[in-house]
C-alpha cells in the first residue's frame, strides 16, 4: 500500500476528488494517512474528517520563518511514513518538503503547462483576456523548487465566447483538475509512472 497524505487549504475541492476517488475504489493500493492544512477550521479539513481521515494542522503563524514551517511539515510527514505528498489547493510555500519528497509530491497547475506558467495573479482571466480558444489543466511531479516539474497528464478544454474567470475557472477546476489529480495518484500507486529524466512515461496495465 502507498502510505499517502494530502497537503490543502481552502474550500478543499481536490482534496474531494481524491476522497471520491477513494470512496469508488479507483486508486489501487492507496492509503489516505493524514490532510494537512495551514489553517484550522477549513473546509479542506471539514471534508477529512467527515471522511473519517485524520486532519492536522501546521499553522505557520507559528513558526519563525516559512522554512522552519516547511521543516515541520517534512518532519511530520516523515515520522508518518508518508511515500507520497498529494497537493490539494495548498496555498503554503512547500521550502524543504520537495528535497524531503523528490518525484514523490503530484500536484494540478490549472492551465496547459508551459502555457502561463509566469502570470501573476488569476490565470483564467491572464487565458480570456490572451484569446485562447484552448486551456485545462496539467498535473505533474512537484520540481525542488516546488513547482511544476515533470508532466503527468493534461487534459484541455475549450474557452467558450461567454466565458468569465470564474465559469472557466470553475470548468477547469471541475472537468480537467479534479480528474487529473484522482488519475495521476491511481497511476502512481499502480507502479505506471517511470521517469526517463524531465519526462513521465506512463507504462501499460499489467
Amino acid at each position: 500500500m502507498v502510505r499517502a497524505a494530502v497537503l490543502a487549504s481552502g474550500e478543499g475541492g481536490r482534496l474531494q476528488a481524491i476522497l471520491d476517488a477513494m470512496y469508488f475504489k479507483e486508486i489501487p493500493n492507496f492509503e489516505l494517512v493524514a490532510v494537512i492544512c495551514p489553517q484550522k477550521g477549513c473546509n479542506a479539513m471539514k471534508r477529512a474528517l467527515n471522511a473519517g481521515v485524520p486532519a492536522y494542522v501546521v499553522d505557520p503563524e507559528l513558526f519563525p520563518t516559512m522554512t522552519s514551517h516547511s521543516i515541520a511539515v517534512a518532519n511530520k510527514l516523515k515520522d508518518m511514513d508518508i511515500e507520497l505528498v498529494i497537493l490539494a489547493g495548498y496555498d503554503v510555500p512547500l521550502g524543504v518538503i520537495p528535497y524531503q519528497f523528490r518525484n514523490r509530491i503530484i500536484g494540478t497547475f490549472p492551465a496547459l503547462y508551459p502555457a502561463f506558467a509566469d502570470t501573476e495573479g488569476d490565470i483564467h482571466r491572464a487565458v480570456l483576456e490572451r484569446g485562447v480558444k484552448i486551456t485545462g489543466a496539467t498535473a505533474y511531479f512537484a520540481d525542488n523548487d516546488g513547482r511544476v516539474g515533470a508532466i503527468i497528464l493534461q487534459k484541455a478544454v475549450d474557452v467558450r465566447p461567454e466565458d468569465t474567470p470564474e465559469t472557466l475557472g470553475n470548468r477547469v477546476m471541475e472537468e480537467c483538475e479534479w480528474k487529473l489529480l484522482s488519475l495521476a495518484v491511481a497511476l502512481y500507486c499502480g507502479g505506471r509512472l517511470s521517469l526517463h529524466g524531465s519526462r513521465v512515461v506512463i507504462e501499460k496495465e499489467k
